[in-house]
C-alpha cells in the first residue's frame, strides 16, 4: 500500500491541474528569489576564485571539458525530458530508464579514463590526463540523479529543487576556495565541480523517496526512448557547434586562451543562466501539463517570458556598457584582456534569453523531431551578429511553426526590452563619456542605476511595456492565478 501511493505521489499529475496556477506563480517566484541568492553568491566566489586562480588553471579546465561535455550528452540520453513530458507513467518504466542512465554513466566513466592520455596527446599538455579521469568520476553522480531530479520536476517541487541546487552550489564553491586557498591550483575547480554533482545527487535522493526496482523489458520505454534519443541528438550537433571554438583556441594557441575566452563567456552568462536553469525546471512542466489547453498554454508562457526578459537583458545591456569595469572588480587585471572578447558575445546575448526558451516549447510539445532537425539548421552559424541576423529569425519561425506561440509573438515580446537595451546602453555611454569617473565601484553603481531607471521610463512610456510592467506588479504582488491563464 505505501509503494502504491509512493508511486501516485511521484507518477501521476492530475492532483497538479487544479492547483497548476498557484503552483506555477510560486515556482517563478522561487525561481527569481533563488536566482538572485545564487547570482550574488556566484558573482562574489568567481571573484575570489579569479584571484588565487591563474587564466591558464582556467583553461587545463576548459579543454578538458570539451571532451567531458561532449561524452556527458550520452548519460542522459534526453530521458529526463521524456519522464517530464509524459502525461503518463509507470513504476517499471522509470526504474527501466533509471537503470539505463546508471549504466550509461558507468559506460562514460570507462570511456573516459581509456580516452584521458589521449586527451593530453592532442592539447600537448600532460597534466591534461589525470585531469580528465578524476574529472569523469562526476559522471557516475550525474547518472543517479537523472530520473529521481526528473521525478521532482515532474512534481512541481520548485521550492525544494531551487534550495538543493542554491546549497549544493555553495558547497561547491566553499570547496572550491578552500583548495585554491591551500595551492591547489587547477585542482580546486576540479573537485569544486565533483562537490557539486555529489551534493545534488545526495539531495534528490534524499527528496524524491521513490527507489527503483529492477529494469523489464517491453513495459513501453521504446517510445521515451526514441523522444529522449532525438533530444540527444540536438544536443550532440548543437555540441559541436558551440564547442568548436575551444577546440580550436586550445589546440593552436593553448590554455591561456581558453581559459580568457572561456571566463568571458561565463561571466556573461551569469544573467541568463542564473534565472535560465530555475525558470526551465518551473516552465517545462507546467507548459507539458497545459499542452492540450493552447490559450492558458500562450498565456502562460508569454507571462514567464515577460519576467524572464526583465531580470536578463537590462543586466547583459549593463554588463556590455561596462564590461571593462565589470572585469576589472570581477576578476582582477590580470583579465584585462577578456573585456572586448565579453563585448563581442554580448550582441548575441541580448537575444539569448529569448532563443533558449525556444526548446522549453519543443520540449513541452513533444517536438523532439524538430529539436533535431534544428540542430542540423543551426551547426553552421556560430556567434554575435550572424546569429541575430540569420539565427534567431528562422529560430522563431521554427518554433512558431506548430503549437500556440506564433513567429510574430517572439518578436512582440523582445521589442520592448529591446527599445529599452538600446536607450539604456546610450545612457550609460554618454555618462562615461561626460563624467570622469575614478572608481570603478562607483562607475558600475551609476551605470546600474541609469540602466534600471532608463528601462524603467521606457517600459512606461510604451503600451506594451506599461502592460507588462503591470501584468508583473499582479504576479508578484498578489500571487492570484489569471483568468485566462497561469501567473508565473
Amino acid at each position: 500500500m505505501k509503494n502504491q501511493e509512493r508511486r501516485t505521489e511521484y507518477f501521476g499529475t492530475d492532483h497538479l491541474t487544479p492547483t497548476i496556477s498557484g503552483r506555477t506563480a510560486r515556482g517563478g517566484l522561487v525561481a527569481m528569489v533563488s536566482h538572485g541568492m545564487k547570482f550574488s553568491v556566484s558573482i562574489v566566489s568567481t571573484a575570489i576564485l579569479a584571484r588565487l586562480l591563474t587564466p591558464q588553471d582556467y583553461g587545463l579546465i576548459g579543454m578538458v571539458a570539451v571532451a567531458t561535455n561532449f561524452v556527458s550528452m550520452f548519460k542522459d540520453l534526453g530521458l529526463s525530458f521524456a519522464t517530464i513530458q509524459r502525461s503518463e507513467i509507470s513504476n517499471e518504466q522509470i526504474s527501466t530508464l533509471f537503470w539505463v542512465n546508471v549504466v550509461l554513466s558507468l559506460a562514460i566513466l570507462v570511456l573516459m579514463i581509456l580516452l584521458a592520455p589521449g586527451v593530453a596527446w592532442f592539447y600537448g599538455d600532460a597534466r591534461l590526463t589525470q585531469i580528465t579521469i578524476v574529472t569523469s568520476v562526476g559522471f557516475l553522480f550525474g547518472g543517479l540523479a537523472v530520473q529521481h531530479e526528473a521525478l521532482l520536476k515532474r512534481q512541481m517541487r520548485f521550492f525544494s529543487l531551487s534550495a538543493l541546487a542554491f546549497i549544493s552550489m555553495t558547497f561547491a564553491y566553499l570547496v572550491g576556495i578552500a583548495l585554491a586557498w591551500k595551492g591547489a591550483g587547477y585542482w580546486a575547480l576540479v573537485f569544486s565541480q565533483l562537490a557539486l554533482l555529489a551534493a545534488n545527487a545526495l539531495g534528490v535522493w534524499l527528496l524524491c523517496k521513490w527507489r527503483p526496482g529492477l529494469p523489464r523489458r517491453n513495459v513501453g520505454v521504446k517510445s521515451m526512448l526514441t523522444f529522449g534519443g532525438n533530444i540527444t541528438g540536438y544536443a550532440l550537433i548543437n555540441y559541436f557547434s558551440k564547442n568548436s571554438d575551444n577546440v580550436l583556441l586550445g589546440r593552436f594557441w593553448g590554455p591561456q586562451a581558453v581559459g580568457l575566452y572561456n571566463k568571458a563567456g561565463q561571466l556573461l552568462s551569469l544573467p541568463t543562466d542564473q534565472i535560465n536553469e530555475p525558470l526551465a525546471a518551473v516552465s517545462i512542466p507546467a507548459l507539458s501539463r497545459l499542452a492540450d489547453s493552447p490559450e492558458r498554454y500562450r498565456s502562460a508562457y508569454v507571462r514567464i517570458i515577460q519576467k524572464v526578459m526583465l531580470l536578463t537583458i537590462p543586466g547583459i545591456t549593463l554588463m556590455m556598457a561596462t564590461a571593462d569595469w565589470l572585469v576589472l572588480l570581477v576578476l582582477g587585471p590580470q583579465w584585462d584582456q577578456t573585456t572586448r572578447i565579453f563585448i563581442c558575445m554580448g550582441v548575441a546575448g541580448l537575444f539569448q534569453p529569448l532563443a533558449n526558451t525556444a526548446g522549453w516549447i519543443l520540449v513541452s510539445q513533444g517536438r523532439a523531431r524538430d529539436m533535431l532537425k534544428w540542430s542540423i539548421i543551426n551547426a553552421p552559424i556560430s556567434y554575435a551578429l550572424a546569429k541575430v541576423i540569420v539565427l534567431n529569425p528562422l529560430l522563431f519561425w521554427f518554433a512558431g511553426r506548430q503549437g500556440p506561440i506564433r513567429f510574430t509573438d517572439f518578436y512582440k515580446l523582445i521589442a520592448p526590452f529591446m527599445l529599452a537595451s538600446v536607450f539604456s546602453l546610450l545612457s550609460c555611454l554618454a555618462f562615461r563619456r561626460l563624467v570622469f569617473v575614478s572608481s570603478p565601484i562607483f562607475g558600475f553603481t551609476a551605470s546600474a542605476i541609469i540602466t534600471f531607471a532608463t528601462t524603467m521610463i521606457v517600459l512606461l512610456v510604451l503600451p506594451s511595456g506599461r502592460a507588462i510592467l503591470l501584468d508583473i506588479r499582479k504576479s508578484f504582488g498578489l500571487l492570484r492565478p489569471a483568468k485566462d491563464g497561469i501567473v508565473a
